[in-house]
């Protein structure tokens, strides 16, 4: 028997989101929806799904669950999702890592996107950058390649959240056009490269504006340059480096959401909707925003071609690097 209250917000649900009739997938309805995210909790990731999560399940009428299953920078998540049924009770959200880059970087990552997942949304683009520890004592990018300089000889440790990551690459290219021998150091997710960089176990890190920006604002570490083609609007005072002369890094990396392949496009469908309508509320928009995240909703065949056009740019550059799969 399905009482009254729960009648009313399925048909509230299935109003909201132009859903006619009953699709297949909607005999599932009762079991609720597990969004994986392949990154630790309390990481940018995974407070980004948890936002999302919570206003998604207000909307469909079905619980949204994050489940964290952490793991080789998300390919654990993204192996998951390969095996998951495709009845619309399993999703991933993501950034263009587990994506767009290891499966350019691993030998047998185990996945293959454009083949084994079905691009259900894109919901916003941000940038990378680098910050450095509260006892670094730079400002800016100038002085902290003096402070490398002159302390170091030249060489110093960099914390990233994952191996073979584009902040692994992007290490290598800063090393490269300043002159240092910058070694990144990788760590499990944002989360532990964040620890040691509060305490000053590694004196700077590169990795996304979301993972920097609560203590940055909060002056525990400083951003002092990221990529990207623009300023961004929560860190206006921050540099990109292509306005420091470091041309080539502008195109920007993607948030989205998958789904196995053969996930009935009535659901995927549905969900996207849901999705457009979720990012489009002003106080999410701002919750982003404040994030570090440029919102803006793609559909899943554009999202889809922002996904390839991100992948190739980064083949050149991991091609040109001399990096081997492994």
């Amino acid at each position: 028997m399905i009482d009254r209250r729960t009648f009313s917000s399925r048909l509230l649900a299935s109003a909201a989101l132009g859903i006619a009739g009953a699709p297949a997938w909607a005999a599932r309805e009762e079991r609720p929806i597990h969004l994986l995210v392949g990154f630790p909790a309390g990481g940018g990731t995974d407070v980004i799904a948890r936002l999302l999560a919570d206003k998604l399940k207000d909307l469909l009428g079905r619980n949204v669950v994050v489940d964290n299953r952490p793991g080789a920078g998300g390919q654990v998540a993204a192996q998951q999702l390969k095996a998951a049924q495709p009845d619309g009770t399993t999703l991933f959200l993501s950034h263009d890592h587990t994506i767009s880059i290891l499966p350019q970087v691993v030998k047998k990552a185990g996945y293959l996107p454009q083949t084994d997942f079905v691009n259900v949304g894109g919901f916003a683009t941000f940038v990378n950058g680098l910050a450095v520890s509260p006892g670094t004592p730079a400002k800016s990018v100038a002085e902290y390649v003096e402070w490398v300089k002159n302390q170091h000889a030249g060489k110093s440790a960099v914390g990233i959240p994952a191996p073979a990551s584009t902040p692994e690459f992007l290490v290598q290219l800063l090393s490269k056009k300043y002159g240092l021998d910058l070694v990144a150091a990788p760590y499990k997710g944002s989360a532990p490269m964040m620890a040691d960089m509060l305490g000053n176990q590694i004196p700077a890190g590169v990795g996304s504006v979301q993972d920097f920006i609560e203590n940055h604002r909060a002056g525990k570490l400083r951003m002092i340059g990221v990529l990207g083609g623009r300023r961004q609007a929560a860190l206006p005072d921050v540099p990109t480096f292509s306005e420091l002369g470091f041309k080539g890094l502008e195109d920007e990396p993607y948030y989205g959401i998958w789904a196995p392949k053969g996930t009935p496009t009535a659901f995927v469908e549905s969900f996207t909707r849901a999705l457009q309508n979720v990012v489009s509320r002003p106080e999410v928009n701002k919750q982003l925003t404040d994030m570090g995240l440029t919102v803006g909703y793609m559909a899943p065949r554009q999202f889809a071609a922002r996904e390839r056009a991100y992948t190739q740019v980064w083949s050149r550059i991991i091609k040109e690097s001399g990096f081997q799969p492994q």
